[in-house]
């Protein structure tokens, strides 16, 4: 179905006004479509990876590779979704010169270059092509992701313990669907 504006009513859950190719820290959950169990499964309070799921973190862990201003902190591959954090950092200018932040403009839904969208729409659409060459899965994950800046180092710890801590609380997350 095309979009129509009057029977879609899409609304944007980032930030209003917020540039998110700025350096940070950033929460991200990536969420199979139909929270389908499509990279492993929980054993023994840990995750345990199938084929799929080591694709997913080897995806993940090449993103650094692509995107030179990130660094990656705390991650975990769930049955279906992903949690980590992502760090964006200022590119290395000359000695003794800062340089100028100048916010950029997104217009209608355009992905910033070198932003946490892109970042995320890089790492999903590498996941895709990878997977799809094993089996014909079509669309793998959910529209959009959940994002959260982390703005304090008590945020930080707090969401790295959920991170870490995600497989053995599996049955109480809001993700957990029960086969």
């Amino acid at each position: 179905m095309r979009y129509n504006s009057n029977i879609h009513h899409r609304r944007s859950i980032r930030l209003k006004g917020y540039d998110y190719s700025q350096a940070g820290l950033y929460f991200v959950t990536i969420c199979v479509r139909n929270r389908e169990h499509l990279f492993g499964e929980i054993q023994n309070w840990e995750m345990v990876l199938n084929g799929y799921g080591e694709i997913v973190a080897r995806c993940w862990s090449e993103i650094p590779k692509h995107y030179p201003n990130t660094i990656l902190h705390e991650f975990v591959v769930m049955p279906n979704h992903v949690h980590g954090i992502i760090q964006i950092i200022e590119p290395v200018g000359a000695q003794n010169f800062v340089p100028l932040h100048i916010p950029k403009q997104n217009t209608f839904q355009k992905i910033i270059p070198r932003s946490i969208g892109s970042i995320i729409r890089g790492f999903k659409i590498g996941v895709t092509k990878q997977l799809n060459q094993f089996e014909c899965f079509g669309v793998i994950w959910q529209r959009n992701y959940y994002e959260h800046i982390i703005l304090t180092n008590r945020s930080y710890q707090y969401i790295a313990n959920y991170i870490i801590n995600n497989p053995k609380n599996w049955e109480k997350d809001k993700f957990f669907v029960s086969l």
